[in-house]
């Protein structure tokens, strides 16, 4: 786990080589940052920390740099951005690497070098040797999206290292209005940290007041008002979000969206499936799928089908202009609250 390579860095356990790879471009830079701030203070940086963008330059250049010594320090941080040649893309490039050349490093390493290789992709070409000789001498680190646990170990280590607590219930509500999205945790985890103060602890009343909320998150909470039969609620939050001057239209798209994953999450998950599996069917993350389980269970079926078929001809009406496109929507609550309650 990416954590527990950052400790590592961070106790200075420095490896002769890195190897990069991921989707998540924030893991990817912060990784990156910590091992040259763990290998090198701000005055070495300027002499020993060299960059290269392979899709511009010969890995060959960086290579003859890492074999340099260090001036005025112990160590030499290289950089080697954009290795694509590691993955199964096509190169677009017409820069020509010498990848026995490299091989060779792999293999004898300088001691005085910390190597740091980058592949900004979700997967490695598993079939080619130099990748091979690099799960076999450099310490690889995954920097793809991470999964609600992991997810959860970040914020319970960002909330230790600042001495400030959360509640269970804050910590599932703040987890459902960032969405799992690492860079808008760790801006929001933030907030809230410094809004509470050191020694202090975080309650969903916080988190409901000061998480910043996007559309789709305000059209979750409509859902879940609808779930709650409350139709005061759904209504409010909907005119909250018209008075933000978003448009009703994009709003019901956004409904018919959660709705459609909401049925189809619940039918897949009537057949047996898992949670993972359902995900990997839908081709989304397992913490939306998770979320819409829960809301799922407040539906059957029929009524499932019966929403999306109302919010297709809300849609038709709102085209067609038949009716105040604010108030078909209005309609389309209080409708399906009553129902609910019936």
């Amino acid at each position: 786990m990416v954590l527990h390579s950052w400790k590592k860095v961070k106790q200075t356990q420095l490896s002769s080589i890195y190897l990069i790879y991921g989707t998540n471009t924030f893991l990817l830079q912060e990784t990156r940052k910590k091992i040259i701030e763990a290998a090198l203070n701000e005055e070495e940086r300027s002499f020993n920390l060299s960059t290269y963008d392979l899709e511009e330059v010969p890995v060959d250049h960086a290579v003859e740099d890492a074999e340099t010594l260090p001036f005025f320090g112990e160590k030499r941080v290289v950089v080697l951005n954009n290795a694509l040649f590691l993955t199964a893309e096509k190169l677009k490039g017409k820069v020509e690497h010498n990848i026995e050349k490299l091989q060779h490093y792999i293999e004898q390493p300088s001691p005085f070098t910390v190597m740091v290789i980058n592949v900004p992709y979700s997967k490695l070409d598993e079939r080619k040797k130099i990748t091979k000789l690099l799960k076999k001498h450099a310490e690889i680190i995954e920097t793809n999206e991470l999964g609600e646990q992991e997810i959860r170990a970040w914020i319970d280590n960002e909330l230790k290292a600042s001495s400030v607590t959360m509640t269970e219930e804050a910590k599932q509500l703040f987890l459902q209005l960032t969405g799992l999205n690492l860079t808008v945790v760790l801006n929001e985890l933030q907030k809230l940290v410094l809004y509470v103060g050191e020694g202090q602890t975080i309650n969903e009343e916080i988190v409901s007041l000061l998480v910043s909320r996007s559309l789709e998150q305000n059209v979750f909470s409509l859902i879940e008002a609808v779930v709650q039969q409350d139709s005061v609620k759904a209504l409010y939050l909907y005119r909250d979000l018209l008075q933000n001057n978003e448009e009703p239209i994009k709003i019901l798209s956004l409904l018919a969206m959660q709705f459609r994953l909401i049925y189809h999450s619940k039918q897949l998950s009537n057949q047996g499936y898992g949670q993972q599996q359902i995900a990997q069917s839908l081709k989304i993350h397992p913490f939306r799928v998770k979320l819409a389980l829960q809301q799922s269970k407040m539906f059957g079926e029929d009524q499932l089908r019966s929403i999306m078929k109302e919010l297709a001809e809300a849609d038709y009406e709102m085209k067609m202009g038949k009716m105040d496109k604010s108030l078909i929507l209005e309609l389309f609550f209080l409708k399906n609250v009553n129902q609910k309650r019936q």
